[in-house]
């Protein structure tokens, strides 16, 4: 989702964009209540919505619609639907396409067929009232043109597996009947601003951003009830930060926030959806000057780290470092130390972790994993090359998912971006070339000594 436009547009999501619009998510310190936000930014390619765009997935363009009948007509006879193809993000400027759209058209019952990576706030809640005056029904799918038939109207089938990301499931919330195949995924996350959801854990933010997103909460929240939904769907989005993956409704959920009407009454309140509300003692913050990735050298050896909170849902739950530190010209040794609070679970070791840059992926050893009182203390470790680090350095979103297991199932995917990287990478390089050169070659781990600053002792 993306929030409100206080003068800076229509916020980013995978592409590039213009300005700051706010999104979904559970922030650091004093913006652990903000929301987060996918959203499309200063796209203005247009394609059709039901043809495959050949520079890339349409999902990502802005939103574009279609009139088409279901079909073929020997199948639903006098029971053949009207669909419209809704393939795209949503932005500013998508409200204003569809009265264009819709003008001199009856759509009174048609089915809005939802394919969308999400959008901007304000666009969907605008969109989303239109729809609803329209008498428009809504589902999640796509349309697949069906050949003409001797010159008889297009006719169109309906394929259930789509995704509804994001603020797609509000728009979803806008049909006057709404239902989601059991193919069909609704996803969503937080709000956050657009121009700082690509590391959202190291930047800086002002009052008068955690002011737009408390406005745009109360949008969503007034908007949610609106439209006969739960308040449950906003408290679960909110509950997902942006470094998180987005978290799939279950069949459950999406009938008792009301975004499935279709075996069920027409919600027209909160229901109750059961969630787990873990009440953790904060971790100790990283100092704001440290934040994003920061050059540490200690006894004359160079390392490049970066401290990230862990979460579950939003729950803070512990944090971890990654420390890239000198290994020959070629590569770089990589640490990971974890400090995970169990809670009321048993405690059960780590059994995996794995870093993934880009398209590439590389499991670590773990070294230890032992309880120390509260907490389970893990140190993994491993060796990585220098060119798949480099990938964290290059213009461009880049980013590295950390993904972990304990022997409970106890599973985090956490996305660290790369804050810091690119100015601090070239200046590690220079320092392992030098002490490289100044130790003859021999390799000198720094990961048990960093191990040991948080209380962890490596194994001999």
């Amino acid at each position: 989702m993306h929030a409100a436009d206080r003068n800076v547009g229509e916020g980013t999501h995978p592409g590039g964009g213009e300005g700051n619009e706010i999104m979904l998510p559970r922030q650091l310190g004093v913006l652990a209540f903000i929301l987060t936000v996918l959203g499309a930014a200063g796209l203005i390619s247009k394609t059709s919505a039901v043809t495959t765009a050949a520079a890339g997935d349409v999902r990502l363009l802005p939103m574009q619609f279609e009139l088409l009948r279901e079909g073929p007509a020997s199948a639903c006879g006098d029971h053949c639907r009207t669909f419209i193809s809704a393939v795209g993000a949503i932005t500013k400027d998508t409200p204003g396409d569809f009265v264009t759209f819709s003008r001199d058209r009856d759509l009174i019952g048609a089915t809005l067929v939802l394919d969308s990576s999400g959008g901007s706030v304000l666009g969907t809640l605008d969109l989303g009232r239109k729809v609803r005056r329209l008498g428009i029904n809504t589902t999640v799918g796509r349309i697949t043109k069906l050949p003409p038939v001797d010159g008889a109207v297009a006719r169109a089938s309906l394929l259930p597996k789509a995704d509804c990301e994001s603020m797609c499931a509000y728009l979803l919330l806008a049909g006057k009947q709404r239902s989601v195949p059991p193919e069909a995924q609704v996803l969503v996350h937080e709000i956050w601003l657009g121009d700082r959801r690509e590391d959202a854990a190291a930047a800086s933010y002002s009052a008068e951003d955690i002011v737009v997103v408390q406005r745009d909460i109360g949008r969503l929240a007034q908007y949610t009830v609106e439209m006969g939904g739960s308040i449950d769907l906003l408290e679960t989005s909110l509950r997902i930060p942006p470094w998180e993956p987005m978290r799939r409704l279950l069949p459950t959920e999406l009938r008792a926030m009301g975004l499935d009407t279709s075996a069920t009454p027409q919600n027209t309140g909160s229901v109750p959806v059961a969630t787990k509300i873990a009440i953790q003692q904060p971790s100790p913050r990283t100092p704001p000057g440290e934040r994003g990735w920061v050059i540490e050298e200690k006894a004359g050896q160079a390392s490049l780290r970066r401290r990230h909170p862990l979460t579950v849902e939003g729950d803070e739950i512990g944090s971890f470092d990654i420390v890239f530190s000198c290994a020959d010209n070629d590569h770089y040794d990589v640490s990971y130390l974890e400090r995970r609070r169990f809670g009321d679970r048993p405690a059960e070791p780590l059994k995996h972790v794995e870093l993934a840059i880009g398209r590439r992926s590389m499991p670590l050893k773990i070294v230890t994993s032992e309880i120390k009182e509260t907490e389970l203390a893990s140190f993994a470790k491993g060796t990585m090359p220098a060119n798949m680090v480099e990938i964290l350095a290059r213009a461009g979103s880049r980013s590295v998912t950390v993904t972990t297991a304990t022997g409970n199932d106890g599973s985090t995917n956490i996305r660290v971006g790369n804050s810091g990287v690119p100015q601090n990478l070239s200046q590690l390089a220079t320092r392992c070339a030098n002490q490289i050169a100044g130790r003859g070659g021999i390799h000198a781990e720094l990961a048990p000594a960093k191990a040991a600053e948080i209380g962890i002792a490596v194994p001999k």
